[in-house]
């Protein structure tokens, strides 16, 4: 039977937001996550305790917006218009893009 944490130390919190992406499902961001922690020497975390984490992580992720290098790249390429730049800047802030 494995052994479970109670608490998350932060290199591997870090390394969960590092793993997490929003096209893999939480259950494989935990696999990963679970091969890393033992690769770490650390306690493989529970499962319930990672899902909370990373639908955290990845509601704060959508609610932020786009960061302003992705801004002035939509520009480059003119999917947003030159005013975005001046938008994000000024902390009025861009919708993210779908």
């Amino acid at each position: 039977m494995p052994t479970l944490a109670a608490r998350i130390p932060d290199r591997l919190y870090k390394r969960l937001l590092e793993l997490d992406d929003e096209r893999v499902p939480i259950a494989e961001t935990y696999r990963r996550l679970g091969a890393e922690a033992e690769r770490m020497g650390l306690t493989r975390p529970s499962y319930e305790r990672i899902r909370i984490l990373v639908r955290q992580s990845r509601h704060w992720k959508r609610a932020r917006g786009p960061s302003t290098t992705s801004v002035l790249v939509d520009v480059a390429f003119r999917i947003r218009p030159p005013e975005a730049v001046l938008d994000q800047l000024s902390g009025i802030g861009v919708p993210t893009r779908r």
